[in-house]
């Protein structure tokens, strides 16, 4: 009995993505809440559905949902990310251990990147991927928990790993910038690796896009200072600009 009501509960969910609890009291008038509660949680503990409050999401609705998030950002600003990612190409020198951040704009600078003999670490699964591609690079991926809108991994395991490597050069990304806040994030465990990888790197080289400026995230993890090389599409305010040249900060 409590199978087939499971199964017929999973069925509901592959045909509406979605359920609620009411509705399951409907479906199962002979069930109590408490045990309607309780198979929820059973599919919740088997990978199938996400918890919410009054019902639950299957989790492929909600991989649909991230990738639909992460598909529309690559369609913002193309064309300068584009350019961002050409100028950034030289930068990168045969032989050289550098990091790759996770990100669209990151994206297409590896992509952008020649078939090179170079040991690249990166937090991007996608961009992982993509390097794969290329026959000469060796690739490797941080471990930690995968990120459904950056398609990324961040965690402890991942600042971990990242304070035993040594990095000659780091591409980073930023989802905002501004002269009170610096350079942003917007979750806790990314700017985490962000400031790992800052820690650990000689040069440290940021790709953004000026749409990102006056964009403020809510964890800092760099300031102007503690970069060494901006990349951007040639729109930032002079007080930007002047900013990094008072820092002693390359602009392209």
């Amino acid at each position: 009995m409590i199978t087939e009501r499971r199964e017929a509960i999973k069925e509901i969910l592959r045909q509406k993505g979605e359920i609620k609890l009411k509705d399951l009291e409907v479906d199962f008038p002979e069930c109590s809440s408490m045990t309607l509660r309780r198979d929820l949680k059973y599919l919740e503990d088997n990978g199938l559905v996400k918890r919410t409050r009054g019902g639950a999401v299957a989790m492929s609705r909600l991989s649909k949902i991230a990738e639909d998030i992460y598909s529309e950002r690559t369609l913002e600003n193309v064309a300068q990310k584009y350019s961002i990612a050409k100028k950034a190409q030289q930068f990168i020198e045969r032989g050289r251990s550098i990091y790759v951040d996770a990100g669209t704009t990151m994206m297409l600078f590896s992509r952008e990147m020649q078939d090179e003999y170079l040991s690249i670490m990166t937090s991007g699964v996608n961009i992982a991927m993509e390097l794969l591609k290329k026959t000469k690079p060796s690739v490797t991926l941080i471990g930690g928990q995968v990120n459904r809108n950056t398609i990324s991994v961040s965690g402890v395991n991942s600042c971990a790993f990242v304070r035993e490597v040594n990095i000659d050069v780091a591409f980073l990304a930023s989802s905002g910038f501004s002269i009170e806040n610096g350079f942003t994030s917007g979750t806790y465990t990314e700017c985490e690796i962000k400031k790992e990888v800052m820690n650990r790197a000689r040069r440290k080289i940021v790709l953004m896009d000026s749409k990102k400026v006056d964009k403020i995230m809510p964890f800092t993890f760099a300031t102007m200072e503690d970069i060494d090389i901006l990349v951007s599409d040639g729109e930032l305010e002079e007080e930007i600009v002047k900013l990094a040249e008072r820092k002693g900060v390359q602009i392209m």
